[in-house]
């Protein structure tokens, strides 16, 4: 059974594994209008379908904004229930970009402090697998792994997605 959004969630998971589903489940317990903020960019006909089939999912009530990398701004401009999906695309665009990340963090983590909720952050948990053979990679791992404890500290409840499965990594209320 779905709880209802606190202040702010983090939905971690891996790839298919449903977390953009529950994060929308949460986001719609709320009253609506519900604000989704996309950080994906359509740079390929198979990331344009999988925006697309995103899109389709979300009925009425939502209004969808694409913010690749002002992430913090769209964020304190919104007000109402948010979803953001998903903060491993934003890392990859300020990545693209040559941003300074520890600055970008820091910044998402004090719109995040100042939102007054509920608003629901999605993002890839990319550090269970093997290490990457690249320097890059290696790079974007440690980069989604430093992002994703900064905001889970900030977080009032972290939800781990597993095979569609919500597992409660911090409950409302838990440890900090």
């Amino acid at each position: 059974m779905l709880q209802a959004a606190p202040r702010m969630t983090l939905v971690l998971g891996g790839a298919r594994s449903g977390k953009s589903a529950h994060a929308e489940a949460l986001i719609e317990a709320c009253p609506a209008p519900w604000t989704y903020l996309a950080t994906a960019q359509a740079w390929d006909d198979e990331m344009r379908e999988r925006i697309g089939l995103h899109r389709a999912r979300r009925g009425e009530g939502w209004v969808t904004r694409d913010v690749p990398v002002d992430l913090s701004a769209a964020i304190r401009a919104t007000r109402g229930p948010v979803l953001v999906d998903c903060l491993t695309l934003w890392l990859t665009n300020l990545m693209m970009a040559e941003a300074d990340l520890a600055a970008a963090f820091e910044d998402l983590a004090a719109a995040c402090a100042a939102a007054a909720g509920p608003l629901v952050l999605v993002s890839n948990e990319v550090g269970l697998g093997i290490v990457p053979d690249n320097a890059l990679a290696r790079a974007f791992r440690d980069a989604a792994g430093r992002l994703h404890q900064r905001l889970a500290r900030e977080a009032d409840r972290v939800v781990f997605l597993v095979a569609g499965l919500p597992m409660v990594v911090k409950p409302a209320g838990g440890p900090a």
